[in-house]
């Protein structure tokens, strides 16, 4: 019933960060869906709806998201710059950062985000092109930087002006993962084989761009220790050449540019004897045809 009665909505669109202190693009909408050619820096969108009673409370929404869920409650549609135009790349210069790109044209200025996630981004107008030196780094944590260029310098509204330029991340220092992946299973054993599946290790834990995984493997005399490395999308691998009636033990690590991490904890698994599985599946076989088989006199 209030929705029937509601005469439009109110559209906040607020960059982040926000170091010009700006007050937020306000926007009046009778439909619930709204275009917007947005940069790729944060942004945050409130959404309200008025009556002739007044307007509702706000709904927030941070652009981009991790989840697209606030997508469909708002119908909210955005519309981002496709292919980049340009790259940059950052190189380590005792305790500062030098960010440096190749403009394809000359606007006016560089607007420049930094930081680890929305909570944390700073930005900088650059009128010299090209570079740009940064400090107050944290070892460990991963960085994102945007470049977005721009025909407007002053300390105003850049919704309407500024158009990304490039976007990269990196780590001033990379350390190694502080856990292994999680829920190492074993799977589909067989005589001479078996699936080995995890989880990968969560971007917060790996301290590094993750270059991949290695798993361990030892059989119960522990006369025989092998190692794999796979890539960093790798969740499962599957294990040949083993021994009949054997147990094995697997651990998992992964590592960065800076090196291995822990182990997970051994995960132990048997392989059976050779023509368990084969005799099993011949007896249902059997029996499936003559449920009397077992009946019948020795």
């Amino acid at each position: 019933t209030q929705s029937e009665n509601i005469l439009g909505y109110f559209i906040n669109v607020e960059r982040i960060p926000n170091s010009c202190r700006d007050s937020p693009n306000r926007i009046f909408l009778k439909d619930r869906k709204i275009l917007l050619n947005l940069s790729m820096a944060y942004y945050r969108v409130d959404i309200s709806a008025y009556n002739e009673a007044g307007e509702s409370p706000q709904a927030v929404y941070i652009v981009p998201e991790s989840s697209a869920t606030g997508t469909y409650l708002i119908n909210l549609s955005l519309e981002w710059w496709g292919n980049l135009p340009g790259q940059i790349h950052v190189r380590r210069q005792g305790t500062n950062a030098v960010v440096t790109w190749m403009p394809e044209y000359n606007p006016k200025c560089f607007v420049v985000d930094w930081g680890t996630g929305k909570e944390d981004m700073h930005m900088k107008i650059i009128t010299a092109t090209g570079n740009f030196t940064l400090d107050n780094f944290q070892p460990y944590k991963l960085y994102k930087i945007m470049v977005h260029a721009s025909d407007v310098c002053q300390c105003e509204n850049f919704i309407r002006h500024e158009k990304t330029f490039g976007v990269t991340r990196f780590y001033f220092m990379e350390g190694v993962p502080r856990t292994g992946p999680t829920n190492v299973t074993i799977l589909n054993i067989t005589t001479h084989s078996a699936l080995v599946k995890w989880n990968k290790i969560a971007a917060e834990d790996c301290l590094g761009f993750l270059q991949g995984y290695r798993i361990s493997y030892t059989d119960s005399s522990k006369k025989k220790s092998l190692a794999v490395t796979l890539n960093s999308s790798a969740t499962s691998y599957h294990l040949t050449g083993l021994k009949e009636k054997t147990i094995y033990r697997v651990q998992i690590s992964g590592f960065t540019n800076a090196g291995e991490g822990p182990l997970t904890l051994s995960q132990p698994f048997s392989t059976p004897k050779y023509g368990t599985a084969l005799h099993s599946m011949n007896l249902f076989f059997m029996l499936s045809i003559c449920p009397c088989f077992l009946l019948l006199p020795a």
